[in-house]
């Protein structure tokens, strides 16, 4: 079993910091006023509508994105997006869509092949019972370490410096509340901690409770070190795109021009499935509506966001029914079979529209 962690209150959370990296991460729901809080994050635009993808969680259906990428890079229409922001799988995509199209060969090395099957290393002690989590995490953090590697650190500060922005999601289980890291100033800081750092958020993003570990990040306040706990960000939403002060404000806002790209990798319409009577099933099935609705109300907000602003939308999602199951959760016909829709209807023209719909499959 784990060693018990320091304990610390809700104040102290509050003011915690990581030694070294000032300004590099903030909460979703920060109730000061956006501007205060992000302008420092913001992007240097040279265009007149600047570009930014948000990226879903949503396991092996980020295929899904990695297919809209592909053939985005495909038909030579893919944006160089001026913000990037990932949730979950889409915390792992979001680093190598950020660098452009150049990665796209890697992300389909991941994805379509046997490798991600290496991410199932189940955790045999009482079967994952009585430890943090049903999966070791091992092979993630081997993943990820593999990826994001020194070369690749130094090209998201270059890009960074230039005044494009990459942001990752994580959620910190002590405080429930959603903390986005401005991954381009970690990189940025040229510390030998911060390669550590970026792996450490990415890995904690993509980690679902209770299926892998979650992370520990070491932060210090008035002096003494504490361990925040981080697991994914879709615990707290399935995508990101702007701070809830703004999306919730009343009235009429001028928050830039700006086109919004959202990628989801999930299916929003019901998919009908026998659930065994069994706490597991049951559980993973209620976990999976959840989702569903947690992203549908995501989605509404954003829609009736950019009915009141300058902004422009794009929601793209797995628009039909493909077999899947929670006992095996990287299933490689599956993953392929979302790369094809993602990468079939890009070509086509049929993927992207401006508003929600969720259909019911029949």
């Amino acid at each position: 079993m784990a060693p018990n962690r320091p304990t610390y209150s809700a104040s102290e959370a509050s003011r915690a910091q990581i030694i070294g990296f000032e300004n590099i991460r903030s909460h979703a729901d920060d109730p000061r006023a956006p501007k205060s809080v992000y302008d420092p994050w913001r992007p240097i635009i040279g265009k007149d509508k600047p570009a930014m993808l948000a990226i879903s969680g949503g396991g092996a259906g980020g295929a899904f994105s990695v297919g809209v990428l592909s053939a985005w890079s495909e038909l030579g229409t893919r944006p160089s997006f001026q913000i990037v922001t990932g949730v979950s799988t889409g915390a792992l995509i979001a680093p190598f869509a950020f660098l452009g199209s150049d990665y796209d060969g890697r992300l389909r090395s991941f994805y379509l092949s046997d490798d991600a099957r290496r991410l199932v290393d189940i955790d045999w002690r009482g079967f994952g019972v009585f430890s943090a989590s049903l999966l070791q995490g091992k092979a993630l953090r081997e993943m990820v370490e593999d990826n994001i590697t020194p070369e690749i650190l130094g090209q998201i500060a270059q890009q960074h410096r230039a005044g494009r922005r990459l942001l990752v999601m994580t959620t910190n289980l002590d405080t429930q509340r959603a903390v986005v890291w401005n991954i381009g100033a970690i990189a940025s800081t040229k510390r030998a901690d911060a390669l550590h750092l970026v792996r450490q958020i990415l890995i904690a993003s993509a980690s679902v409770p209770g299926i892998f570990p979650p992370v520990s990040i070491n932060t210090v306040v008035d002096g003494r070190r504490i361990e925040e706990l981080h697991s994914d960000g879709g615990s707290s939403a399935q995508f990101f795109t702007l701070p809830e002060q703004l999306i919730v404000a009343p009235g009429r806002t001028g928050e830039g021009k700006l086109h919004i790209y959202v990628i989801i990798n999930n299916a929003l319409i019901p998919e009908f499935s026998m659930t065994a009577s069994k706490a597991l099933p049951i559980m993973a099935r209620a976990y999976a509506i959840l989702l569903k609705s947690q992203t549908k109300q995501g989605l509404i907000a954003l829609y009736n966001f950019r009915q009141r602003s300058s902004i422009d939308v794009a929601i793209a999602w797995i628009d039909q029914q493909v077999p899947y199951s929670m006992t095996d959760p990287l299933n490689g016909a599956y993953m392929r079979t979302v790369y094809r829709i993602g990468y079939r209807k890009t070509l086509e023209g049929r993927l992207w529209t401006r508003h929600p719909e969720f259909t019911i499959s029949q």
